[in-house]
């Protein structure tokens, strides 16, 4: 059973992490229809800005209660993430509140813990709240995924990954879920799970990464496809961790080291877009996104 500190905690740094990967899934989703497809993009559009209130007012009550761990990992926003946004509402004239991201650039320098001011009963509201908008959010992401199956709906948006971000969404849902539940997640198979779960999204960023980038950038699909098949081997090796639990400390090795080598490839990635380097189809915010994806990864794979 969670103590009431470590729920307002783990809580807090889940919904910091998960309600900024949401909110740009609903601006990746939005750029991606066309111009028929208006009112899906307005219920995007709205989707974005209900996850842009929900993570405001997650910062808000993180000042001083989350773990510096958190904090400096580089889950929450990056040295990038600015410009990002602002690259991308250029790009694609999807308006970004980027008050949220400056606020959050604020959090790295808060190291200490306290969990006095924020009740459990407050953050409980609050996570109440992101379940229902991240629930709506993961049905009309699949709504979305059978219509395209369908051929009854077109997006630029590769199928494969309408799926990987709704299944981005049902795992933060099971997470806060659990949370609401007091439970603990500090058991082997939890660990081997977890790490099955992310190996497979870095396996399919690669596999996106690979797809978006320019036919002439043949150096950097070599490097790409190289990633992916390395984490579609370290996905079935969690996968054998789950019946074998003896093989989750190689697992944990390997995921690290892969996912270090991967996460410096992404920054590398994403500062050769802001910087018009790369050639490639790849959003400047969609490239610092997988990176804070990389960098949550490590985070929890330190924890193991």
């Amino acid at each position: 059973m969670l103590s009431k500190g470590e729920f307002v905690r783990q809580s807090l740094e889940l919904n910091l992490f998960f309600l900024r990967i949401m909110k740009e899934h609903a601006i990746f989703i939005e750029g991606g229809f066309t111009p028929k497809n208006r009112d899906l993009s307005a219920q995007a559009d709205q989707f974005k800005n209900e996850l842009t209130a929900l993570l405001q007012e997650t910062v808000n009550l993180s000042y001083g209660k989350i773990s510096p761990e958190a904090t400096l990992s580089g889950e929450f926003v990056t040295d990038f993430t600015l410009n990002a946004e602002k690259m991308t509402e250029f790009f694609t004239g999807i308006q970004i509140d980027t008050s949220v991201t400056m606020d959050e650039l604020e959090l790295r320098g808060e190291q200490s813990v306290n969990q006095e001011n924020v009740t459990a009963a407050v953050v409980e509201r609050l996570n109440t709240r992101i379940i229902n908008t991240v629930q709506r959010l993961a049905d009309f992401k699949e709504t979305a995924y059978q219509d395209v199956l369908s051929c009854r709906l077109y997006t630029h948006n590769y199928v494969s990954m309408i799926e990987h971000i709704r299944e981005e969404a049902l795992y933060y849902l099971n997470h806060l879920e659990r949370l609401q539940n007091r439970r603990e997640n500090d058991t082997i198979r939890s660990a081997a799970e977890t790490e099955h779960f992310w190996n497979h999204i870095i396996e399919e960023h690669a596999q996106f990464i690979r797809g978006m980038l320019d036919p002439s950038e043949e150096h950097l699909i070599d490097i790409a496809n190289m990633f992916a098949q390395e984490f579609e081997r370290l996905t079935a090796l969690a996968a054998n961790a789950l019946r074998n639990p003896a093989l989750l400390p190689r697992v944990t090795k390997e995921s690290r080291e892969e996912t270090i080598e991967i996460r410096n490839f992404k920054a590398q990635g994403t500062k050769g877009i802001l910087e018009c380097q790369i050639k490639s189809i790849i959003l400047p915010l969609l490239g610092d996104h997988v990176l804070r994806e990389a960098n949550h990864y490590l985070r929890l794979l330190k924890q193991v």
